[in-house]
């Protein structure tokens, strides 16, 4: 039986990249994003890639209740052997450190709104006793920076609340995936100036497909993050007070 996957912020570069992935493999495919029209657009591709099925639902993760996308996917597809959930935002962290309110903001759509999704979908996938679970994080929650440190923080609260659920869950026959991707070269970052370290949403993806089916728990994307972000997890305070990171 092919597989039954939810995408949460199907029109984000990665999650689009990701959902062909499973298209190509004949999956029954239900998306959620804000753009309608777009997640339109991308069901149509997918259909034609040979997804088994493509339903698509307009959701707007800051004001819907994530319990009622949750019984909706599940019911139109029976069940869900995956869930994907990449929403989210990058602010500008001088906005933010002027304003508590896009603070706020900042914090609802990256933490609180994933966790209000990912409370549903383990619950009722502990019950059924199988299931996968693949949050897209970032290596930002790794340690605060003065560059990011509300983007960060978020990120952060996730990857904690990510490894209770994946500790809860242990034996369940649930697996919790967290994924944590660099620079990653997508509409959201086409500000940036590119450099050696960044990635396409196609490797991210074809990383995260990977993981997903090999069970991983937490994976860094691409690899060498790892061992980046290692080095400035041991940077001395003092020393790491002095840098502009």
């Amino acid at each position: 039986m092919s597989a039954r996957v939810l995408i949460v912020g199907a029109t984000s570069a990665i999650a689009e990249s990701l959902a062909r992935l499973f298209a190509i493999e004949g999956a029954q495919l239900y998306l959620a994003a804000r753009n309608g029209k777009h997640l339109a657009s991308i069901a149509d591709d997918l259909k034609v890639r040979g997804a088994g099925r493509v339903l698509i639902h307009a959701f707007e993760a800051t004001s819907e209740d994530g319990a009622s996308l949750s019984e909706a996917a599940w019911e139109a597809l029976g069940s869900i052997d995956v869930a994907v959930i990449a929403h989210g935002t990058l602010p500008r962290q001088t906005d933010c450190q002027n304003s508590s309110e896009m603070t706020r903001q900042a914090l609802t759509i990256n933490a609180l709104s994933v966790l209000e999704l990912l409370t549903p979908l383990a619950n009722r996938m502990e019950a059924a006793g199988s299931g996968d679970l693949a949050v897209i994080s970032s290596v930002a929650g790794d340690r605060g920076r003065q560059s990011n440190y509300v983007y960060g923080s978020a990120k952060a609260c996730l990857n904690v609340y990510l490894q209770g659920l994946r500790h809860r869950l242990s034996g369940s026959g649930v697996n919790v995936l967290t994924v944590k991707p660099g620079f990653v070269d997508t509409p959201m970052t086409k500000t940036f100036e590119k450099g050696p370290l960044w990635a396409s949403p196609e490797r991210v993806a074809w990383d995260i497909r990977r993981a997903i089916a090999r069970r991983r728990t937490v994976i860094y994307t691409p690899w060498f993050w790892r061992w980046i972000m290692l080095i400035i997890r041991l940077v001395p305070t003092p020393v790491f007070h002095r840098t502009k990171l």
